[in-house]
């Protein structure tokens, strides 16, 4: 027999997605939550014996206990690694549009640096309570393409969620914009470490690097594999060709 914690608030998606949801979230929840999939996410790529890519990071894999404390879950498709590998390739593409990163879903190319891609859309999520799907921006290829005009035209605050947009501190938003826009750059190179994050949450924004633009999905086919929405459903969808037991938490 296997238990679980019981975690009251669901996912992170209900509360972010669903209607009249996202005003129960304060900035302070969000902030938290931030921090902890963070530590999370640092735990599985730097504290752990072996290295563990989760490779399906996304909101609705983020539940939330009863102080909303994050706790990441569905590590069926996670792959294990030695400490000192930094990439492994697979001809098996799995995980889910919107949150797959670029050399990932065109090459099958995965590294703790793929979870990082994730994480970045995740934040940017959680500012603006706006999922990256083609049928939310219809202007803007995506969420990461909207998020970084409002940057470059130094609006960042344009994406916050309309709901706590009077209510938080507004430093620390765009701090995490700006890390969000760090994490989704085109090459895994650019992209910060997650010990790097977590210094940055902790730094004031003069001391972060300046994003550069990051990927368009409508480059090299990647519109299809980059954006939720692939299904007449418009719901985030994992790729997968194996059967997973996913265990909820009760």
């Amino acid at each position: 027999m296997l238990i679980y914690e019981f975690v009251p608030n669901k996912s992170l998606d209900y509360l972010l997605f669903e209607p009249y949801k996202s005003n129960h979230m304060n900035w302070s929840d969000r902030y938290r939550i931030i921090q902890g999939i963070t530590q999370g996410i640092l735990y599985l790529h730097e504290h752990s014996r072996l290295k563990v890519i989760h490779r399906d990071l996304k909101p609705s894999n983020i539940l939330l206990d009863n102080d909303m404390n994050p706790k990441i879950s569905d590590f069926g498709l996670a792959r294990m690694v030695a400490v000192d590998q930094y990439q492994r390739e697979t001809k098996r593409i799995v995980g889910t549009y919107g949150y797959m990163s670029p050399e990932y879903a065109m090459h099958g190319q995965f590294s703790e640096k793929s979870d990082v891609f994730s994480f970045g859309v995740i934040i940017l999520e959680i500012v603006s309570a706006k999922k990256n799907a083609r049928e939310v921006f219809q202007d803007d290829d995506d969420l990461l393409s909207y998020a970084w005009d409002q940057w470059r035209d130094r609006t960042p605050l344009n994406i916050l969620d309309k709901n706590i947009k009077e209510s938080c501190n507004h430093s620390e938003v765009i701090k995490c914009i700006q890390i969000g826009l760090l994490c989704v750059q085109e090459k895994p190179h650019d992209r910060p470490t997650m010990t790097q994050v977590v210094s940055y949450l902790s730094s004031s924004l003069s001391e972060l690097p300046f994003p550069e633009k990051p990927i368009n999905s409508n480059q090299s086919g990647l519109v299809q594999k980059m954006l939720v929405g692939g299904s007449s459903s418009g719901s985030a969808q994992t790729i997968n060709e194996m059967s997973v037991s996913i265990f909820i938490p009760r």
